[in-house]
């Protein structure tokens, strides 16, 4: 699936799915017969990236920047594996820019990270 993007002052913003659905087609196809590892994976999502978001704003607060990039990695590969094409574009320039940003301007990037989360979970919860 192709990427438009629209640039808006400094940020760049993506009309990318919620959810890429080719991504669950090829989740769902690993087990065709089952569906019981395509809702494990889902829920292993679901549960690991409210810590991984506490993480960021902890390592945030401390100033731990190499916490806070592990944290977004994570994030970005969870999303990507999943399909959550939007959270795994905010986690990446998150990531990204936790190699070269100020880790206190980038606080302000997590709301966005927690928005995509929640916009990822309604769209996976209504595949269940």
């Amino acid at each position: 699936m192709g990427l438009l993007t629209l640039c808006t002052g400094d940020r760049t913003m993506t009309t990318e799915p919620i959810i890429d659905q080719e991504a669950i087609e090829n989740l769902r196809a690993l087990s065709p017969e089952d569906d019981s590892f395509f809702r494990e994976i889902i829920g292993v999502f679901l549960e690991d990236t409210p810590a991984r978001i506490l993480e960021l704003k902890r390592s945030h607060a401390t100033g731990d920047v190499a916490t806070f990039s592990r944290a977004a990695h994570s994030i970005k590969g969870s999303s990507s594996n999943l399909g959550a094409a939007r959270l795994r574009t905010a986690a990446e320039r998150l990531e990204h820019d936790s190699k070269s940003h100020d880790l206190a301007v980038l606080g302000a990037n997590i709301p966005e990270i927690e928005a995509e989360f929640s916009a990822a979970k309604e769209e996976l919860e209504r595949l269940l």
